[in-house]
């Protein structure tokens, strides 16, 4: 008997360097799997407005990602520009504009994606992987509410996919907020819509109706990222089917007095 549990103790000693492999190379596939899938969106980081990627609680290395960042900018209540930037600061993006903002918007192109017949997403069009499954071209889209709003939200620069709310944006969790989702400035029906981007990522998003419109919950007293998904029309047939555009819309309801 001894001698049989010392040979299962060898044996769990020797096979436990394959298992952490094998389960890493199953973790570092997912993650690749789920890349194209990620968004940004804009929260504080210590009193500062931060550009950020990621999706759910994995909020990733923006400042590798910021030669991909096509436009950032800033409007006040009259949705004026702003001059506005991204400043590298540590790990993070933070945005500098020249007066507050009411609302910032920002572009990231994510590349090009194709899923193999294994399930593995490479980041190369079908030109390059031709037994690809689905190839994609992914644009993703931010705005965030800083100030109050003098007046509704209209189409913004660059922001092809837009998430707009129709109506007051309700000060407390749990009641109903209407938004619109656009496509290049009109209403895109059957947008997949996400109500919580950051706790739920993996939640079953609802779709707009033939006006754009879906009416969900205010999810969080606090940092709220809804996010809309639409897929358009390649750009470029010969290296991707579709074109999916990842919008987010982001806001801050306020706690009670301490």
């Amino acid at each position: 008997m001894n001698r049989s549990r010392s040979r299962t103790r060898t044996l769990a000693r020797t096979d436990f360097p394959r298992l952490f492999a094998a389960v890493a190379a199953v973790a570092c596939l997912i993650a690749v799997q789920a890349a194209h899938g990620h968004g940004i969106w804009f929260a504080q980081r210590a009193t500062q407005l931060a550009l950020l990627y990621g999706i759910g609680a994995d909020d990733l290395d923006s400042v590798k990602r910021q030669s991909m960042v096509e436009s950032i900018a800033g409007y006040d209540a009259d949705y004026k520009p702003i001059p506005t930037k991204l400043r590298v600061a540590g790990p993070l993006l933070l945005v500098d504009s020249e007066s507050q903002p009411t609302v910032v918007t920002a572009v990231l192109f994510n590349g090009i994606w194709s899923k193999t017949p294994e399930g593995e997403w490479i980041k190369k069009g079908r030109d390059e992987v031709p037994n690809a499954t689905t190839a994609e071209k992914n644009y993703k889209y931010a705005v965030r509410i800083v100030g109050s709003l003098s007046a509704p939200i209209p189409p913004l620069p660059n922001q092809t996919l837009q998430i707009i709310p129709v109506g007051q944006i309700p000060q407390v969790m749990g009641q109903p907020l209407k938004v619109r989702v656009l496509f290049q400035g009109k209403p895109a029906a059957k947008a997949r819509v996400m109500w919580d981007w950051l706790n739920d990522p993996d939640g079953k998003p609802v779709k707009t109706a033939a006006d754009g419109t879906v009416t969900i919950k205010v999810r969080n007293q606090g940092l709220n990222v809804i996010t809309a998904i639409f897929d358009g029309p390649s750009d470029e047939p010969a290296k991707a089917d579709k074109m999916e555009h990842l919008a987010t819309l982001s806001f801050v309801l306020p706690h009670a007095p301490e």
